[in-house]
């Protein structure tokens, strides 16, 4: 189906309407959002002279969905800007306009009376061919297209989004009776190519995948929770990022969510499925109820299973409901022996085996729950999907679990899988068994760097569709490798390109990490044609180890400490000016060091979830691996299209003082840390290592040259400082800024000026680099920084003193 997709209409504006519209935005498609038309003036309206007529007041409902949705935190939008892809009206005056797109999305109530109706009206303007689909979260797909024309029917389907729709990545489709195959792959390819998306076909049952797997997870807790006397911060301190889960956990979710839209979707599942060999596990135990009754719904009504309140001194308090007498109390601790096992175990999956060995009641806990949810997930093949790996990617992309059912469950092992369901009374698919008496004791299996699944129908392992298009690190470090040490592990991509994947706790960049760097831009110099530094980690990396610069500058180390900014410097500098392209693929939090290294790679392929920039005023210090003379010289490269130039390095000066962090990839380049024209974005993190190998690649083939070192930077000097320090004097003087911060900030602004120079000069970027460190290493000396930096260390916060 060779389709292309310019613009969108999605009907209803609503939270998740919003979110679909913004997210279609944030990828450059022209979307047309559409919602009823008021019934009645608001008061506002009648005081200022309106009528039901007024163009304003027909469009006041998407007007208003749409700016509460672009104000809310975290925004659905990766840019504001991008809002303006956005064109608003109402069903009445704009519906004939869906005539014009290529996709309609309807996302209204969710009442399958309302939602025909609305099918209805739309076909009467649709153009033939143009896809049509439902965000519904439950509703049988067969039901709402009933009636419709068979090119309505063939063209139709359900594409569930999940919300937030910008940053949760499952997206469900779900064919109806006679929707096209075509269709089916069309979708299945945008969701993952353009959406950025996990796409999962799913079957036409209740709740589809994601909902039915997650909901039975969280209702299978809410009853074990009472039958093993555990309390809600026990609950949640066992099911959060221990075992590679959000830090929410499960009540904090459902705080989050709401409790209604949980009761929700578990009371349509235990009115639709009653042949669920656990269909009582959906039916709402007595606290639940008596929530409900009480509309303690969680962040929307002020009160769920946590509570904010004040005390009488002012401050906040979380208050925490205790599942036994109904009343709100102090939180408490929740620790566990088999929960300190794992604290040195850093990756989740390793640490699947401990906790379920547990000799106390944790241990038991996640014997008992894993065994519950490995004997559903079992039983619900086929009835939810035919293939294994699809509930697995739909509980990661949808619920934000590190690992699906399924992995977990090889990682604890198939035996002990079946031990712990025996345990709970329970029993596995015969499938699971037949799995078993065949010798293969693996739901997954990794072969030429590719993931294969085990087939039920097939009874064979068989290769995971679509991998092609990316790299996954995880299958080929062990094949591929090429060197490793403490820090780093370098692979070979193939084509001559190499990566250098960070193994450091949050990919910290310390000692390890910049020898390993060195290392693989030796190997690559001497054998390879180009370099890539990402990973798939979490987080690209937080910058650099702040431990050991707090060791070195308490045991006042100073050469050392010296010797270790200068390697930090001159590694990011040959990155810059390497025989060889050098390429960063940063994503997630890509801060201070990790932001430097991004700053002096020939080219940066982000994830458009990359939240990047130089953080150092935080922990006392100025930006000492290059940042702070980068920023000179970038300020100094506009000069040359900008006539005010104390007016542009103030702003360089400015992005650094204020620690600014880009909220999305595409936000980095308004602070000058992406480059129009030289650095992409990439929406699809799983694409990220396959574009910038390509990117390498092609820079190499296209006769990649050395840069030569730069001499011609232009700094201002005293024109410059001066500037600086009455600007810092004046914020000091207001309050705005503590004593410490105008003398981190003056530092910088010495960096930045090229020193007290009598007139503007032209330098090379080893003098910045020179008064880069010297200035870093003369705050280490400073009491106050040492405070910074050892409360960041301590509570991973910045202090102001």
């Amino acid at each position: 189906m060779n389709k292309h997709i310019n613009k969108v209409a999605v009907i209803g504006s609503g939270i998740m309407g919003s979110g679909i519209a913004c997210h279609f935005a944030n990828i450059g498609v022209e979307v047309l959002l559409l919602d009823i038309v008021p019934r009645e003036l608001n008061e506002k309206e009648k005081k200022k002279g309106l009528t039901l007529d007024d163009k304003v007041v027909r469009n006041r409902l998407v007007n208003e969905s749409l700016t509460a949705a672009l104000k809310s935190k975290p925004s659905p939008i990766y840019h504001q800007k991008f809002a303006s892809r956005i064109t608003s009206g109402n069903l009445e005056d704009d519906i004939a306009k869906v005539s014009e797109v290529d996709w309609i999305i309807e996302v209204v109530v969710e009442r399958l009376d309302i939602k025909k109706k609305v099918f209805e009206n739309l076909e009467k303007h649709r153009t033939p061919g143009t896809l049509i689909t439902s965000n519904t979260s439950g509703i049988p797909i067969k039901f709402m297209s009933e009636g419709r024309s068979d090119d309505f029917q063939k063209h139709f389907c359900g594409t569930h989004f999940f919300n937030p729709a910008r940053y949760l990545k499952l997206f469900e489709i779900i064919p109806g009776p006679k929707t096209s195959p075509e269709v089916l792959d069309f979708l299945n390819s945008y969701g993952e190519k353009f959406l950025g998306k996990t796409s999962v076909v799913a079957k036409d049952t209740p709740a589809f995948i994601g909902n039915r797997i997650g909901i039975f997870s969280i209702q299978s807790l809410f009853h074990m929770v009472k039958d093993m006397g555990m309390t809600v911060e026990e609950v949640d301190k066992l099911t959060g990022p221990v075992i590679g889960r959000p830090k929410s956990a499960t009540f904090r979710t459902v705080d989050v969510v709401g409790l209604d839209t949980l009761v929700h979707v578990a009371n349509g599942i235990y009115e639709n499925c009653k042949s669920d060999e656990r269909h009582e596990i959906f039916k709402l135990p007595n606290f639940i109820d008596t929530m409900m009754e009480n509309k303690w719904l969680g962040s929307k009504t002020g009160q769920g299973f946590y509570k904010k309140t004040k005390g009488k001194d002012g401050k906040t308090e979380i208050l925490t409901l205790d599942l036994d007498t109904m009343d709100y109390r102090s939180k408490k601790s929740a620790k566990f022996a088999t929960l300190e096992l794992t604290k040195t175990i850093d990756k989740v999956i390793d640490r699947f085996s401990v906790l379920t060995g547990g000799k106390d009641k944790a241990g038991e806990f996640y014997r008992k729950s894993f065994g519950q949810l490995f004997a559903y997930v079992s039983h619900r093949i086929p009835e939810i999907s035919d293939e294994l790996y699809k509930i697995d990617d739909a509980m990661k992309a949808g619920f934000g679990w590190e690992h699906g059912p399924f992995q977990i469950w090889d990682a604890v092992g198939l035996d002990k899988g079946l031990e712990f369901i025996k345990n709970e009374s329970q029993a596995a698919a015969a499938w699971v068994e037949e799995m078993k008496a065949a010798g293969i004791d693996s739901f997954y299996s990794v072969k030429d760097g590719a993931t294969y699944f085990y087939d039920i129908s097939k009874k064979a392992m068989q290769k995971v569709p679509g991998q092609d298009a990316f790299i996954i690190l995880d299958n080929i470090r062990e094949s591929k490798e090429v060197f490793k040490n403490n820090g780093v592990v370098v692979e070979d991509l193939g084509d001559g390109i190499l990566n250098v994947e960070f193994q450091s706790k949050m990919n910290t960049i310390g000692g390890d990490v910049l020898s390993g760097l060195n290392k693989a831009l030796d190997m690559a110099e001497k054998d390879y044609q180009g370099l890539v530094v990402g990973n798939q980690a979490a987080n690209f990396s937080v910058g650099a180890n702040i431990g050991m610069i707090f060791m070195m500058a308490v045991e006042q180390e100073y050469d050392e400490l010296n010797m270790a900014i200068k390697m930090f410097q001159d590694t990011m500098m040959r990155m810059r000016y390497s025989s060889i392209p050098t390429v960063s693929a940063p994503h997630g939090m890509t801060l201070g060091g990790g932001c430097e290294l991004s700053l002096h790679a020939d080219k940066v392929v982000a994830a458009a979830e990359t939240y990047i920039g130089l953080v150092e005023f935080g922990v006392g210090v100025i930006p000492g691996g290059g940042g702070s003379k980068e920023f000179a010289v970038r300020a100094q490269d506009t000069f040359k299209k900008n006539d005010v130039e104390l007016n542009v390095l103030q702003e360089y000066f400015l992005t650094i003082g204020m620690a600014k962090v880009s909220t999305s990839a595409y936000e980095a380049y308004d602070l000058g840390i992406l480059q129009k024209g030289k650095d992409i974005v990439v929406v699809n993190k799983d694409r990220q290592i396959a574009t910038a190998k390509a990117h390498a690649k092609l820079m190499a083939e296209s006769g990649y040259t050395q840069p030569v070192k730069r001499k011609d930077i232009k700094v201002l000097g005293k024109q410059a400082l001066g500037m600086f320090l009455v600007g810092t004097d004046s914020m000091e003087a207001s309050h705005y800024i503590s004593e410490h911060d105008k003398k981190i900030a003056n530092k910088l602004a010495y960096v930045m000026a090229g020193g007290d120079l009598s007139e503007p000069t032209m330098v090379d970027e080893q003098y910045l680099l020179d008064l880069e460190r010297e200035a870093f290493l003369s705050l280490c000396t400073e009491r106050k920084t040492l405070e910074r930096i050892q409360h960041m260390l301590k509570t991973g916060k910045p202090l102001r003193n």
